[in-house]
């Protein structure tokens, strides 16, 4: 059985930390869902969760349309065990606020994101944390 709560349990915190991919929806300004594979962070301790993503692409675009009323969902799966993270999303291109999330990044996949000119953070404020089996 599934739970949702705003609290991270310590074995969803264990399991966000392992290097995993993940996949992000966004909604498209038509309203349709938008899902890419990503790479991400999240701090337990701040509610938030970072991709770092080109400024072009379709989940930065989407993010950017919605505004202050943009939605993200992050669900990282392996197996049959699964954690997903869901707020507003919004997007930076902020060096401060780029540069933390790549040495997010870095710290959790050990290698560097790729760094193209037009790197850009999408910042999830975890609202809601639904999980199974862990």
């Amino acid at each position: 059985m599934s739970r949702a709560t705003t609290e991270l349990p310590a074995a969803a915190r264990a399991f966000l930390i392992r290097p995993h991919t993940a996949t992000l929806a966004t909604i498209r300004p038509e309203g349709t869902p938008h899902l890419a594979p990503v790479r991400f962070t999240f701090d337990a301790a701040t509610g938030l969760a970072r991709v770092t993503t080109r400024a072009g692409t379709q989940k930065a675009r989407n993010v950017a349309a919605g505004g202050p009323t943009a939605r993200g969902t992050l669900c990282q799966v392996d197996g049959f065990r699964w954690v997903t993270l869901e707020g507003r999303a919004a997007i930076s291109d902020d060096d401060t606020r780029v540069a933390d999330a790549v040495r997010r990044y870095t710290d959790r996949y050990r290698t560097a994101p790729p760094a193209p000119p037009d790197l850009v953070v999408i910042e999830i404020s975890v609202e809601r944390v639904l999980s199974l089996n862990l």
